[in-house]
């Protein structure tokens, strides 16, 4: 019989910041160390951030200020301050807030008053200073709770709003801040709020163009035709067609919140290009020819959106506010006048849409056969072999708490494939097995992609044929030996979906495992050493006689000691594309026939290897 009585000694009610201790993923998804985009660190920095955009969107204060030194982050703007009697209710008291009165904050990022007091509660050290009408209130908190309350005090200091805070290392461990990330994230605040600039550690950021920016910094000038620009009061958008690229590619934007899963706007986007496309040209084209290789952003503001998690990433919305038109119907009508109008005025990039559509049709046409065949043979290999080692919940599983970490390992061989499988979350973490080292794919045609066996069944397991939409795993993780061949095997894979699948890299899904090289240990402790460095610092650290293993290969490591390398304490490299350079000059210069340039890169970078290692 169960001794376990529930009474009522088993209620029990958590205040405000004991609940987003508890249950953090409810307020800003997965933790993580900050190797990943959309780790809860950044989430925690754009929480802060987002309410001195609102200040800016009401038309207060043109500069914000973002500095981190050490982990620890200080967001300063020049907005109305907050209400000097209500700062400590902003950061603290749950559904307490100015965005409540639609009057106050039209059109803003947040609406449910969560987020400031998420960070608090999140943060090892939380201080908020307000400054108005020439006075300054100062408030301090620790984990959720306040230690400092300072007395109401004059103030030389121009007004606005400085928040500083560190994450709490319990919850976020071992964290660490990626320049490029956070560079991406102030790049987009200013693309979409002409007019602001953002100072990031001394470096200022500042767009004139809104999306014409965004897009002419992503592709570089590999488009078939110049960016087309267009903008309404609460709409804008910029679009393209890429050459030598495969895919769709979005970028869409909810009153400058980057909503990375798409939702209503980005959908009915989608479906207004197709719908005005065919009307101009009055052909019936299919719907993957016009939108083959189409590179776009679009923003749209409206009144209380809706997301469908507290980290905003899609849109739910179906209005554009109460009493107004659907977004759906806002979109389909803004595209249809205005692209419309400008094809008619552009007649040489409308003729160029066409023979880009064109050029799609012929190439669908030409793989239609082989496609079949290649869907068949995946179905078949998944059901039969032991190819893709399935989890219990995907990315794409929207209502699903744990979706964001849902992992693919793409491994080499039995030995080290078997030893991840037998040591994985298999709710959350799914193995691929390659067989040999892929085919190099650089300059090749998508023809590869179906008829290669290896790429086909990759395609399969990640469910991108037709882009990122249905994508099963958040993180897909190159997990190879650290030796030349498991080299060679991740620039294979990087070529391949670099070349089919940019996709992939540029929304933060892409990464290399991280495995230790050393195992260092007495009778009393282990030490995994991820490098040279390491593990001097180890043997120093556990003295006397030690045993020091080198594991050539994963297939070496237990699965026993896999658990620890793949479980909370994983270490992962993004991949991340330099927006200086583009994927063509990228793929040329690394896969290419530039073997004697390629060789002194090698060598500086073997050099400067060995200088940090001395």
């Amino acid at each position: 019989m169960n001794n376990n009585q529930y009474t009522d000694e088993s209620i029990k009610s958590l205040d405000w910041k004991e609940h987003i201790r508890i249950r953090p993923g409810m307020y800003i998804g997965k933790l993580g160390d900050g190797s990943s985009n959309d780790d809860g660190i950044y989430i925690l920095l754009k929480e802060i951030i987002d309410n001195s955009i609102d200040e800016f969107i009401m038309g207060y204060g043109k500069q914000i200020d973002v500095t981190i030194k050490s982990g620890k982050v200080t967001v300063r703007d020049y907005g109305r301050g907050i209400p000097l009697g209500k700062v400590i209710d902003c950061v603290s008291k749950i559904n307490t807030g100015g965005k409540y009165d639609s009057k106050v904050f039209k059109k803003s990022i947040g609406l449910n008053g969560v987020g400031t007091k998420a960070v608090n509660a999140l943060s090892n050290f939380f201080k908020v200073q307000s400054i108005r009408d020439g006075k300054i209130k100062s408030v301090e908190f620790k984990k959720g709770q306040l230690i400092i309350d300072e007395k109401i005090q004059k103030s030389t200091l121009r007004k606005g709003t400085k928040i500083s805070f560190v994450p709490d290392e319990t919850i976020f461990e071992n964290f660490r801040f990626f320049n490029d990330y956070i560079k991406k994230m102030m790049m987009h605040y200013t693309y979409l709020n002409n007019g602001l600039t953002m100072n990031y550690n001394g470096e200022k950021f500042f767009s004139k163009n809104g999306l014409l920016d965004l897009l002419s910094d992503q592709i570089n000038g590999n488009q078939v035709y110049p960016i087309i620009h267009l903008k309404g009061n609460d709409i804008e958008i910029a679009m393209t067609h890429l050459k030598d690229q495969y895919g769709e590619s979005y970028s869409s934007f909810v009153n400058g919140q980057n909503t990375s899963m798409g939702g209503t706007h980005q959908s009915s986007f989608r479906e207004a290009i197709v719908k005005t496309i065919r009307e101009f040209y009055s052909k019936n084209f299919e719907a993957s020819d016009i939108r083959q290789s189409i590179k776009a952003a679009i923003s749209i503001k409206i009144l209380e959106p809706i997301f469908e998690s507290q980290t905003k990433t899609k849109l739910g919305s179906s209005e554009m506010g109460p009493n107004m038109s659907s977004i759906r119907s806002y979109v389909n009508d803004f595209i249809k006048v205005k692209l419309d109008n400008y094809l008619h005025k552009n007649p040489e990039i409308a003729s160029a849409i066409n023979d880009k559509i064109l050029m799609a049709e012929r190439e669908r046409k030409d793989l239609a056969g082989i496609k079949k065949i290649s869907r068949e043979r995946a179905k078949k290999a998944n059901l039969h072999n032991k190819k893709l080692r399935d989890c219990r919940i995907h990315y794409n599983d929207l209502k699903k708490e744990k979706r964001l970490e849902t992992t693919l390992f793409i491994t080499e061989g039995d030995s080290a494939s078997g030893s991840i499988t037998k040591s994985r979350d298999v709710n959350t973490q799914a193995v691929f097995s390659l067989k040999g080292k892929p085919l190099n794919s650089y300059g090749l045609t998508k023809k590869v992609v179906y008829e290669n066996e290896e790429f086909n069944l990759i395609q399969a397991a990640l469910n991108i044929e037709n882009g990122l939409d249905e994508l099963r795993y958040n993180n897909v993780v190159i997990a190879t030996d650290a030796d030349v061949d498991g080299m060679h095997i991740r620039l294979l894979l990087i070529t391949f979906f670099l070349q089919f699948f940019p996709e992939l890299i540029r929304q933060g899904h892409l990464y290399i495992l991280q495995t230790p090289l050393f195992r260092v240990r007495n009778k009393s402790n282990t030490s995994y050493c991820y490098s040279i460095v390491e593990k001097k610092i180890a043997v120093d650290k556990l003295k006397g006689k030690v045993e020091i293993t080198r594991f050539k290969g994963l297939g070496e490591i237990s699965p026993h000691e896999f658990k620890e390398f793949i479980g909370k304490n994983i270490r992962l490299d993004p991949i991340i594309l330099n927006k200086e350079k583009t994927i063509s000059d990228m793929l040329k210069f690394y896969m290419g026939k530039n073997t004697p340039s390629r060789q002194e890169f090698i060598i500086d970078n073997l050099q400067s290897q060995d200088t940090l290692i001395e």
